[in-house]
């Protein structure tokens, strides 16, 4: 599965992966509200991935395709829900 990753401006070390850019526009508006504005980061194949930085590939998968987006948040934050 191929997905964009962003970075949210307005939260430190908060990530969100979609399947692409226009998935931004369907995100919750709460979410939107917290994050953006979002910075796009990279381009990855999670398919073709082993590892990630904070997570393994099948987690952001599975999230992407249940709810549509994977939120990665910064250590610690993990109670925090954006």
């Amino acid at each position: 599965m191929k997905c964009e990753v962003y970075r949210s401006n307005r939260k430190e070390g908060t990530y969100i992966f979609v399947p692409d850019s226009k998935a931004l526009g369907v995100l919750p508006d709460t979410l939107k509200a917290r994050l953006e504005p979002l910075e796009w980061v990279m381009a990855l194949d999670l398919e073709k991935r082993t590892t990630l930085a904070a997570t393994d590939p099948a987690s952001v998968i599975d999230s992407i395709e249940s709810q549509g987006f994977y939120l990665q948040l910064p250590p610690g934050d993990e109670a925090d829900s954006c």
